[in-house]
């Protein structure tokens, strides 16, 4: 399919069809409470239909009053014509931390989640931007780690996504209007011409996000990502990937680029666990109530740790790859005794965060 015809799409047929579900949704709600009520006995679990309901009612509630407010603003910002000035960027970062904020504390509550953080975060650098390099766990992990930068540190996420999020609806509209690029799994022609122009100009409050595995990992795709490797005659690159248990290879291009192109920037290195194995409805579903803790690990990597020539950095990623590895290794999901707060060393999770800066 054409990006055009992806676009039209996504614009006149997936975002009205969302609209009409949550309407549908809360139209049919004391149908849908009676038949949860019901079944919830005959299931396994505790009020399990209700959870996996309510979370997925909240979350389609959320994309469609996202959907009416990003037409409001399209419309106050002139049909368009201002929508990417500054102050109407400003808008829409408290619009998707506000989002996410809500989305994060009920979902917390009702899965019975709590979020720890250990390293050197993004607050440590008040002063200067941040590349983020993250190990893909998953939309719960990724979430969190969006809601982190935002909600904790007042950081503005310029992020590279794969382009199948881009049918989300309040996604791709919000992300469309914000620094971002959504780019295929295999990458193509042009990828790090785009990673490296959206990792330029990054201000000090900013945090490039990039995911190099670019993918969830599976033990399937960590055996085609090996394949890929042989096939392409990089032996050495495979017999390191084969040493990955629980991540997958990274791929090195956009990463490197956004290194070039941001060279103001420290690096962090983020890994995370408690959400990786929950990929599906199904996986959501099986693990009802959740009860765990989620761990993020933050590695500071200062710019002058950081070779120069290309060969040298891949190595030097694959380095990292291998100690995100051993990380998560030891880091397996933790089960909680009681729901409890969650934050970082220092912040309270009802906290007020920094204020951030419109109109820059």
């Amino acid at each position: 399919m054409s990006p055009r015809a992806a676009w039209l799409l996504q614009r006149c047929v997936v975002a009205p069809a969302t609209l009409a579900l949550a309407v549908l949704a809360w139209v049919s709600l004391p149908l849908w409470l009676v038949a949860a009520a019901a079944l919830s006995p005959l299931l396994p679990g505790r009020w399990r239909l209700l959870r996996l309901g309510w979370v997925a009612l909240l979350y389609l509630t959320a994309e469609a009053l996202l959907l009416a407010v990003l037409l409001s603003l399209w419309l106050a910002s002139g049909f368009g014509r201002r929508i990417r000035t500054p102050y109407f960027a400003g808008i829409h970062y408290e619009l998707v931390e506000g989002v996410l904020v809500v989305l994060f504390r009920e979902a917390r509550r009702v899965l019975r989640l709590r979020v720890r953080t250990v390293g050197p975060a993004p607050d440590r650098f008040p002063d200067r931007p941040v590349l983020v390099c993250c190990r893909h766990a998953g939309p719960g992990d990724s979430f969190t780690l969006m809601y982190a930068l935002m909600h904790w540190y007042a950081r503005e996420p310029r992020v590279v996504l794969k382009d199948t999020l881009a049918w989300d609806p309040a996604i791709s509209v919000l992300l469309s209007r914000l620094p971002a690029r959504f780019v295929s799994p295999g990458g193509g022609e042009g990828l790090e011409e785009q990673v490296g122009a959206l990792a330029r100009g990054l201000d000090a409050d900013d945090a490039f996000v990039i995911f190099p595995e670019g993918g969830n990992f599976t033990p399937e795709r960590r055996e085609r990502a090996i394949a890929r490797l042989h096939r392409l005659g990089l032996h050495g690159m495979a017999e390191r990937a084969e040493q990955l248990i629980h991540v997958l290879a990274p791929k090195p291009g956009g990463f490197l680029a956004a290194l070039d192109a941001a060279e103001e920037a420290d690096v962090l290195m983020v890994a995370h666990t408690g959400l990786d194995h929950v990929l599906t409805v199904g996986d959501v579903w099986r693990e009802l109530p959740m009860d765990k803790e989620i761990v993020m690990r933050w590695w500071q990597v200062p710019r002058d740790e950081i070779p120069d020539d290309r060969d040298a950095r891949i190595e030097w990623l694959y380095d990292w790859w291998a100690r995100v590895d051993d990380w998560v290794a030891d880091h397996r999901p933790t089960e909680l005794e009681r729901s409890a707060g969650d934050g970082p060393a220092g912040v309270r999770a009802a906290g007020r965060r920094p204020g951030r800066r419109r109109g820059r």
